[in-house]
């Protein structure tokens, strides 16, 4: 099934397919849906080079909001506690993720992942302001974002070869004019806004727990971070 055309064909689609199968129901295209929760999150540290690969082993605890599993879990609970993992098992597929059903992780949450207290056939879709907020301001989307601009950096200081290459690992294509032009201009505001609040680019440039590079400029470093987030964030970036 998965070698067969249907199943590989492109979600474009066409006047004429929309006019003979505007549902769909045919299979004249492929289907188009944001990606589900696990997903987003291992194709943002996939683009950035965090993702582990490793197969197999325990479930791994990692970046979670303060204080979730302590409102739910009773005294005795043994894991009323979260300890968050360090090293690789913070960037390891979603598959593992430790799973408490009273308290399952905040941001797969947020993106309809099932609880599993009771099973689910086919997962509910919604869209909610809490989604963009988990994908522009979670600790491991933006730490995703800063390695994504730390390696473009480091593959090609040209500004435009760096938007060339996260265009590459984000969307498997290259930029059209029109959107380098926008990503330009976006870099180039942050840059002013960054050059002008340097705490402010050093502690972007420090989320999360991945290694730093000292040696690039932090300015620039920031303001493409930024552009990265923000490419993240696209719905081409984010929808199937």
């Amino acid at each position: 099934m998965l070698m067969s055309a249907t199943y590989r064909q492109s979600a474009a689609s066409t006047p004429d397919k929309t006019k003979i199968d505007p549902q769909n129901r045919l299979l004249a295209r492929g289907p188009r849906f944001r990606m589900d929760a696990e997903t987003i999150r291992d194709t943002a540290l996939a683009a950035s080079g965090l993702l582990r690969t490793k197969i197999g082993g325990p479930s791994v605890k990692p970046y979670q909001p303060p204080g979730i599993w302590e409102t739910v879990a009773m005294n005795e609970s043994n894991t009323r506690f979260y300890q968050q993992d360090s090293g690789d098992s913070l960037y390891r597929r979603s598959l593992y993720t430790f799973w408490k059903r009273a308290a399952p992780p905040a941001s797969m949450d947020i993106f309809n992942a099932p609880s599993r207290e009771t099973c689910v056939v086919r997962r509910e879709r919604t869209n909610s302001p809490l989604q963009a907020l988990v994908t522009m301001n979670d600790v491991q989307f933006v730490e995703a974002a800063r390695v994504l601009a730390q390696n473009a950096m480091r593959s090609d200081k040209r500004v435009d070869h760096e938007f060339r290459y996260m265009s590459e690992r984000l969307l498997a294509r290259p930029l059209q004019k029109n959107e380098a032009k926008v990503l330009t201009e976006s870099y180039e505001q942050f840059l002013a806004y960054y050059r002008g609040a340097p705490k402010d680019a050093a502690d972007l440039v420090r989320t999360g727990a991945s290694a730093v590079d000292t040696k690039l400029a932090q300015p620039q470093f920031a303001a493409l971070t930024m552009v990265a987030n923000e490419m993240l964030n696209l719905d081409e970036t984010l929808v199937k």
